[in-house]
């Protein structure tokens, strides 16, 4: 499941065991990617804030199976298997209506050609996040004219930004740590974005 030591839900106690009844999907099961902050709970709180607040929270303007397709993206160039398996189940779950815009926007992620299913403003978003992603030390004020240019408002930009470095971070977490998919239920997330304490996946 990973290279370090996981506690899980039936040997949790405490605060860890709070935390845990929050994020249990089906059966009690919390997916690796959390189990992994199990030693402290702590760092798992603040993952969930985040995760939550950036990608499932009422306030984002953007559509949210855009987010995640940029979150998978950036999952497929950090080469982090895990979180590409993950987000596609959930934009598949989210495009549930429109399986044949999935099936594209899932083949051109794999072949880093993400352009059918969107727009010439929403690949302006891709062509940020891989730069961000790969090349950040060449970002400059510039990028950010460009995503304006395409029609983004700066609220917009930081719901991009903070989308694509959340990623990075978890990417990072789960690559570091050698986490699987092992035991998880695929593509389940906190859908209640109202309710920014929910953060159960069912």
């Amino acid at each position: 499941m990973s290279w370090i030591k996981t506690i899980p839900f039936e040997k949790a106690t405490g605060k860890l065991l709070k935390i845990y009844q929050k994020v249990a999907g089906p059966n009690n099961n919390v997916d690796n990617v959390l189990k992994i902050h199990s030693l402290r709970p702590h760092s798992l709180e603040g993952h969930m804030k985040l995760y939550k607040n950036v990608l499932h929270h009422h306030n984002n303007t953007l559509p949210k199976w855009y987010l995640e397709s940029l979150g998978t993206y950036v999952s497929h160039l950090n080469e982090c298997n895990y979180c590409v398996q993950h987000h596609a189940e959930g934009l598949k779950r989210l495009l549930k209506e429109e399986k044949e815009k999935f099936e594209k926007i899932k083949k051109g992620i794999e072949e880093d050609q993400p352009v059918s299913g969107f727009n010439e403003k929403e690949l302006n978003g891709f062509v940020y996040a891989k730069k961000l992603t790969l090349n950040h030390k060449d970002i400059s004020q510039k990028d950010i004219e460009e995503l304006r240019r395409s029609g983004y408002d700066d609220g917009e930009i930081l719901e991009i930004n903070q989308v694509v470095s959340y990623f990075n971070y978890v990417n990072r977490t789960v690559v570091g740590l050698g986490v699987d998919v092992a035991g998880d239920v695929l593509g389940l997330s906190p859908n209640d974005n109202n309710d920014p304490n929910d953060w159960s996946h069912k």
